[in-house]
């Protein structure tokens, strides 16, 4: 079987993570977080990605989907969730499943942040496990491609 490669992409201020809110996202650092993913999941093989540039995002899935080499993503999108449409189009434009995702429970926050404009085009949400909605993700993916 081959290994299934996962892209974990992360956006706008995820960089500041340990140190931004940490009553709300925790005091894990980024490098943490991913450090423990590559840990808990040592047969899918896992690839990281955080930029504070919209467009680096977008390039980045498109690549993901020209260049191949990924079985899905898993995309915390930031602030980007709530307003980027350019986001949204470049997701519904990919054919490989995309999962969003959150450390807090958008829900149970601000108006503004209750409101996803990619929800819609990414292949599940997982949102308010803290820094494990990221090892959520990852078994949803793999189920979802049945590797697990």
């Amino acid at each position: 079987m081959d290994i299934v490669s996962i892209l974990v992409m992360n956006g706008p201020n995820l960089s500041r993570l340990g140190k931004r809110e940490p009553e709300i996202y925790g005091n894990r650092t980024l490098d943490d977080i991913n450090k423990e993913l590559a840990d808990a999941f040592t047969g899918v093989s896992l690839d990281f990605f955080q930029s504070e540039e919209e467009g680096e995002l977008l390039e980045k899935l498109f690549h993901c989907e020209d260049h191949g080499g990924y079985s899905g993503v898993i995309l915390n999108a930031g602030a980007l969730t709530h307003y980027s449409i350019a986001l949204r189009d470049a997701i519904s434009a990919i054919s490989i499943p995309v999962i969003e995702v959150h450390l807090s429970n958008i829900y149970a926050r601000e108006e503004f942040r209750r409101t996803s404009v990619i929800s819609e085009v990414c292949s599940g949400v997982i949102s308010g496990f803290g820094a494990n909605s990221y090892h959520l993700a990852v078994h949803g993916l793999t189920g979802m491609l049945e590797i697990e």
